[in-house]
Protein backbone atom coordinates (compact mmCIF):
# COMPACT_ATOMS: atom_id res chain seq x y z
CA UNK A 1 0.00 0.00 0.00
CA UNK A 2 1.04 2.70 -0.88
CA UNK A 3 1.42 6.19 1.25
CA UNK A 4 -0.99 8.33 -0.85
CA UNK A 5 -3.47 5.56 -0.47
CA UNK A 6 -2.81 5.23 3.19
CA UNK A 7 -3.28 8.93 3.81
CA UNK A 8 -6.70 8.76 1.69
CA UNK A 9 -7.78 5.68 4.02
CA UNK A 10 -7.30 8.14 6.91
CA UNK A 11 -8.69 11.09 5.30
CA UNK A 12 -12.39 8.68 4.71
CA UNK A 13 -11.66 7.69 8.35
CA UNK A 14 -11.87 10.97 9.77
CA UNK A 15 -14.73 12.15 7.17
CA UNK A 16 -16.45 9.20 8.78
CA UNK A 17 -15.35 10.76 12.07
CA UNK A 18 -16.92 14.10 10.98
CA UNK A 19 -20.43 12.59 9.80
CA UNK A 20 -20.82 11.29 13.37
CA UNK A 21 -20.47 13.96 15.23
CA UNK A 22 -22.33 16.19 12.77
CA UNK A 23 -25.72 13.57 13.81
CA UNK A 24 -25.17 14.00 17.45
CA UNK A 25 -23.97 17.62 17.88
CA UNK A 26 -27.98 18.61 18.20
CA UNK A 27 -28.63 16.69 20.98
CA UNK A 28 -25.84 18.63 23.17
CA UNK A 29 -27.06 22.23 23.72
CA UNK A 30 -23.48 23.67 23.33
CA UNK A 31 -23.30 20.98 20.50
CA UNK A 32 -20.15 19.38 22.23
CA UNK A 33 -20.24 15.45 22.07
CA UNK A 34 -18.89 13.68 24.64
CA UNK A 35 -15.45 11.45 23.63
CA UNK A 36 -16.42 8.55 24.95
CA UNK A 37 -19.99 8.81 23.08
CA UNK A 38 -17.63 9.10 19.84
CA UNK A 39 -15.23 6.31 20.31
CA UNK A 40 -18.16 3.73 21.73
CA UNK A 41 -20.48 4.81 18.84
CA UNK A 42 -17.85 4.28 16.04
CA UNK A 43 -16.60 1.21 17.95
CA UNK A 44 -13.23 2.66 17.65
CA UNK A 45 -11.89 1.58 21.25
CA UNK A 46 -8.56 -0.88 20.99
CA UNK A 47 -5.32 -1.76 22.86
CA UNK A 48 -2.72 -0.45 21.21
CA UNK A 49 -0.38 -2.62 23.21
CA UNK A 50 0.65 -6.07 22.11
CA UNK A 51 -1.29 -9.27 23.81
CA UNK A 52 1.75 -10.65 25.33
CA UNK A 53 3.01 -7.23 26.46
CA UNK A 54 4.14 -7.19 30.73
CA UNK A 55 1.86 -4.06 30.47
CA UNK A 56 -1.78 -4.58 29.00
CA UNK A 57 -3.45 -1.44 28.55
CA UNK A 58 -7.51 -2.43 28.12
CA UNK A 59 -9.13 -0.53 25.27
CA UNK A 60 -8.34 3.30 24.65
CA UNK A 61 -9.55 5.91 22.62
CA UNK A 62 -6.11 6.28 20.50
CA UNK A 63 -7.26 6.12 17.10
CA UNK A 64 -10.04 8.42 18.13
CA UNK A 65 -7.54 10.96 19.01
CA UNK A 66 -5.18 10.52 15.97
CA UNK A 67 -8.32 11.03 14.11
CA UNK A 68 -9.06 14.23 16.22
CA UNK A 69 -5.76 15.88 15.85
CA UNK A 70 -5.50 15.05 12.09
CA UNK A 71 -9.17 17.59 12.12
CA UNK A 72 -8.15 19.78 14.69
CA UNK A 73 -4.69 20.92 12.15
CA UNK A 74 -7.44 21.33 9.21
CA UNK A 75 -8.93 23.75 11.32
CA UNK A 76 -12.45 21.58 11.10
CA UNK A 77 -12.71 20.55 14.66
CA UNK A 78 -12.51 21.88 18.43
CA UNK A 79 -11.66 20.28 21.30
CA UNK A 80 -12.87 21.03 25.18
CA UNK A 81 -11.79 19.31 28.34
CA UNK A 82 -14.21 19.54 31.12
CA UNK A 83 -13.74 17.85 34.56
CA UNK A 84 -11.04 15.28 33.06
CA UNK A 85 -13.43 14.41 30.03
CA UNK A 86 -12.98 15.57 26.39
CA UNK A 87 -15.94 17.12 24.34
CA UNK A 88 -15.37 17.76 20.72
CA UNK A 89 -17.31 20.18 18.01
CA UNK A 90 -17.25 20.38 14.67
CA UNK A 91 -16.35 23.76 12.97
CA UNK A 92 -17.73 25.06 10.16
CA UNK A 93 -20.94 22.89 8.23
Amino acid sequence: MSKEKMQALLSDCCEEVLDFIKSRESIYTDGFVPATEINEGLGINFSAVPKNSAHPDGQRGWLFATFARMLEDQGRLVYEKRNRRSFYKRIGS
